[in-house]
């Protein structure tokens, strides 16, 4: 049993380390709800201690945006997730995966996140019912705002 145990805790702790979360990191969340993933929070949370709010005023290292399908406009949340953003920071956009309730097609991120700056470098499997999409600041774009 213990072996198991063990197992789930180190998938749950890969997830953390492919997000790119390191000790000390100050990651803003947006777009929290009762759907979230909570093993994914709270493998994120042990990492790097408590997630900030969007009322924050530090430069964060990166930023987790859980987004579904009706909570309002992509670009515009994109663009207020760079506010607090380091120049080398990073936006993970959470969303439902396919065949889930509030799943958003990947052409309105494709379409939403240049418009916003940002390029989408990969994407990963962030837990049972969640997509992650690693967005990072095009070359320029957080000066052109």
């Amino acid at each position: 049993m213990s072996a198991t145990a063990g197992q789930a805790a180190d998938g749950v702790r890969s997830l953390a380390d492919r997000f790119g979360i390191e000790p000390g990191m100050v990651v803003m969340e947006m777009g929290y709800d009762d759907d979230v993933d909570s093993d994914l929070r709270d493998a994120l949370t042990d990492r790097c201690g408590d997630l900030v709010d969007e009322d924050t005023d530090e430069v964060v290292d990166a930023v987790l945006v859980w987004y579904r399908d009706g909570d309002g406009d992509l670009f515009e949340l994109l663009v207020d997730a760079l506010g607090p953003l380091a120049d080398n920071g990073v936006v993970w956009l959470l969303t439902p995966k396919a065949g889930r309730d509030g799943h958003v097609e990947p052409s309105e991120i494709a379409e939403s996140a240049p418009t916003a700056g940002l390029q989408q470098t990969s994407t990963i499997n962030a837990g049972k019912d969640w997509s992650g999409a690693r967005l990072v600041l095009r070359r320029g774009a957080k000066g052109k705002k």
